[in-house]
């Protein structure tokens, strides 16, 4: 018998070890982290439902600027602690869509997931489907709930922490910041003047103009994502926009998603972009045709317009163009650019003017000749809100690319989490005074006045005006009709007078929340702030310093702490402002619900937090907010029936390209179907629009869609109660289309008078861009 040498041994027990770590669950890894992110689609509905942020009953969506998607990131620890950040291009969070996605992940993770480590953050677009907030004062302008704006948003959420969760592996994160100037300006810059002077002098600006910036980085795979957290609101696009979108934050996380899919592909200049053009990822993949015009031409002349005709209900997933490149190997690229104190900052970086003479608007209560209506922030690309809303978007991106190439610092330590709910209708608050203390309280939620003066991104109606502290009698008495405040209400209150005294407001159900929940993230030596409303600047920053004091008394934590203020998350509760700020009653002011101690009740509380987090300790869960699904009322009309003229197909083209056209970069093609309601499929993961390039002599292959900036969806319908609609598809020729032929597609669902439903597409004749 031969014994085995050492070399045979020391073989065979290599691959024992491998084979045990194969079959176990345990990863081994240089990395202190495992780090998954996930994307999925949120647009929701189209068409017929008011957008949520202005409250302006006229904007009703009728198309698709940009699609909406919730992004997500999960950190664990190996054997330990996770968290799982959730970031929506939406306007807010919303307690019952929390509620909902929490019971889901608990039926598919059990008590993995939870309300303690979960966070789910809007980015307060202003222009995205609304009537998914389950208080009445929110959906009133949406015609009460909307069922399908909150499954859409519960179910994008849930399947983008599902595929975060599905792409844990081990990795790093690193972290940097720096300042972005030019993304945002104060609003109410009287009320921030009310601050202390000594306070204010220890800040350069009036608004925040520092952007955090985490990488993710795969050990195997390298770059997989970025999360960033910058104040600037969600209002570049205007309150008369009727398109979908992102705003500025969503169209910066499409242009950065594109750039990092694209940055290997194409030649770079210094900075790490694209030369003379912002980043795309469409001509690399396409191979360039001949120059030749004329055969162009001849070329395009074979492809006439089509009949309208049936496609399955996946067709469109599988055209659109992210679907169409993505990679099975590796997941695609999450960018998250997230909102953090942007209660008084506004992206409309002009300033301020009266439309009826081009004058500035008056400082303390922005007005025009004492009208609130005709005051408006001006972005850097006016008139043209889209294009405010692009420079705006692409500030953001360059901060980010900047950052997250300069990004070195690496995270370092334990995972942890602490949440809690408190009751702000009536919650007893210290303050300290000269030695002294003093107990307070928080009031049930009430509006001011000057909430319905609006701001200067979008101005309310009648009289009302910001920086009101006395009222109007015509008011109060409209106001008494459905609930007059009682004299401690008032005096809690004070100095805001009462519009609307929606905490004590109870039929047909609850008109606004009193329990919110509040919750410390902690990953390493990075801390995310949950917050269920818009602070202020200044509100924002008193908030971090007081958590951030209590984090640096602890050595765990290094003398390195980022503390990053994560607005509109797991709930929605309006603004949040100083007690300062509070006095004057601008819009910030009269939106704070909880009265003038509400900043003092957050930072006591998270406090609190912060000490149970450093000591190990447990907190009290704390009273739980409602669940008034079963209680939702919705007054929107269904859709009843899709029709088209006698002898028309769905998908036929009503008004199409020239015959032999030939269009410019820069130019813009407008092809207009017969179409039907986007209620019908909402084409999640896909799309209503195609932008198709013929490659060779008959293959088309898409290049862009409704996910693109340059191509827009509107749909639009004669009346009201008219069956028969149209889609009118309009594609911006980018300047770094590669020259060939192209053609325009649409995707639509139609419903009969039964009630099915029927996928159509229809295409437009060719035509050649030059």
């Amino acid at each position: 018998m031969e014994f085995p040498t050492v070399p045979h041994l020391m073989r065979v027990c290599t691959l024992l070890l491998l084979l045990l770590l194969l079959k176990s669950d345990v990863v081994y890894s240089n990395s202190d982290y495992l780090i998954g992110l996930g994307s999925y689609d949120i647009t929701g509905p189209a068409a017929d439902v008011n957008m949520m942020g202005y409250a302006n009953t006229e904007q009703v969506a009728s198309g698709v600027h940009l699609r909406l998607r919730s992004r997500a990131f999960i950190v664990a620890e190996p054997h330990g602690n996770r968290v799982v950040f959730v970031n929506l291009d939406a306007c807010m969070a919303s307690q019952l869509v929390t509620i909902k996605v929490l019971e889901r992940l608990k039926a598919r993770y059990s008590d993995l997931y939870n309300e303690n480590n979960v966070a789910i953050s809007g980015i307060h677009t202003h222009a995205g489907p609304g009537g998914y907030l389950q208080y009445v004062v929110y959906i009133v302008t949406s015609l009460g709930f909307v069922r399908q704006s909150f499954d859409a948003l519960v179910d994008g959420i849930e399947k983008s922490i599902v595929k975060a969760h599905e792409n844990l592996r081990p990795g790093s994160i690193f972290v940097n910041k720096g300042e972005l100037l030019d993304a945002g300006v104060n609003r109410s810059p009287s009320a921030y003047l009310n601050n202390p002077a000594a306070e204010r002098s220890k800040y350069k600006y009036n608004v925040d103009k520092e952007m955090t910036l985490l990488k993710f980085v795969e050990d195997e795979r390298g770059p997989v994502g970025s999360f960033n957290w910058f104040a600037t609101h969600g209002t570049s696009m205007s309150r008369t926009n009727s398109l979908i979108s992102g705003d500025n934050k969503g169209a910066a996380a499409r242009l950065m998603e594109d750039w990092f899919e694209r940055k290997d592909s194409v030649k770079m200049n210094s900075v790490g972009f694209e030369d003379n053009s912002i980043p795309r990822r469409i001509s690399n993949i396409i191979p360039s045709l001949s120059n030749n015009h004329h055969e162009l031409l001849e070329l395009a002349s074979s492809f006439q317009s089509p009949p309208g005709r049936p496609t399955s209900r996946t067709s469109s997933v599988a055209r659109r163009v992210r679907g169409d490149l993505s990679q099975v190997d590796k997941p695609r690229f999450v960018s998250a650019f997230c909102q953090s104190n942007c209660g008084d900052v506004s992206p409309n970086v002009l300033g301020a003017f009266c439309t009826d003479t081009g004058l500035p608007c008056d400082f303390n209560h922005s007005t025009c000749g004492g009208k609130n209506e005709l005051c408006y922030g001006r972005g850097p690309g006016y008139p043209d809100e889209f294009e405010s809303t692009r420079i705006i978007g692409e500030r953001q991106f360059r901060k980010a690319v900047d950052l997250f190439n300069g990004a070195s610092e690496q995270i370092k330590g334990k995972v942890d989490y602490r949440h809690t709910y408190i009751d702000f209708s009536k919650h007893e608050v210290t303050l300290s005074k000269g030695g002294a203390s003093e107990v307070v309280k928080t009031c049930p939620a009430a509006m001011g006045f000057a909430f319905a003066a609006g701001t200067t991104d979008g101005p309310g109606a009648f009289d009302f005006k910001q920086g009101d502290d006395k009222g109007n009698p015509f008011w109060n008495l409209v106001r008494n009709v459905l609930k007059s405040p009682n004299k401690e209400q008032i005096d809690c209150q004070q100095p805001k007078p009462i519009l609307l005294d929606t905490g004590e407001m109870k039929l047909p159900y609850d008109w606004a929340p009193s329990i919110l929940p509040i919750q410390i993230l902690r990953v390493g030596q990075f801390v995310i702030l949950s917050v269920p409303g818009e602070f202020t600047t200044m509100a924002g920053r008193r908030l971090r310093d007081a958590v951030k004091a209590v984090l640096s008394g602890n050595n765990d934590f290094g003398s390195n702490i980022h503390v990053v203020l994560a607005g509109l998350t797991n709930t929605y509760s309006q603004y949040v402002t100083t007690y300062e700020e509070y006095q004057v009653q601008r819009y910030e002011g009269a939106s704070t619900l909880y009265g003038p101690h509400t900043l003092s009740a957050y930072i006591q509380e998270f406090k609190k937090l912060a000490n149970a987090l450093i000591s190990d300790q447990p907190v009290e869960p704390g009273p739980q907010p409602p669940d008034l699904l079963n209680q939702q009322i919705s007054l929107l009309t269904p859709v009843v029936v899709d029709g088209t003229p006698l002898g028309v197909n769905f998908g036929d083209v009503s008004i199409d390209v020239l015959k032999n056209a030939t269009f410019k970069k820069g130019e813009k093609v407008s092809v207009t179907f017969w179409s039907a309601c986007p209620r019908n499929d909402l084409m999640t993961e896909g799309t209503f629009a195609l932008v198709e390039f013929l490659e060779g002599k008959d293959r088309w292959v898409p290049a862009y869609d409704d996910d693109d900036w340059c191509l827009r969806f509107i749909w639009s319908r004669p009346s009201k109660l008219s069956s028969r609609s149209k889609a009118t598809l309009e594609w911006r020729i980018p300047e770094d289309a590669t020259p060939g032929v192209y053609r325009i597609k649409h995707f639509g669902a139609a419903k009969s008078l039964l009630g099915s439903i029927r996928h159509f597409t229809g295409s437009s004749s060719a035509f050649v861009v030059a």
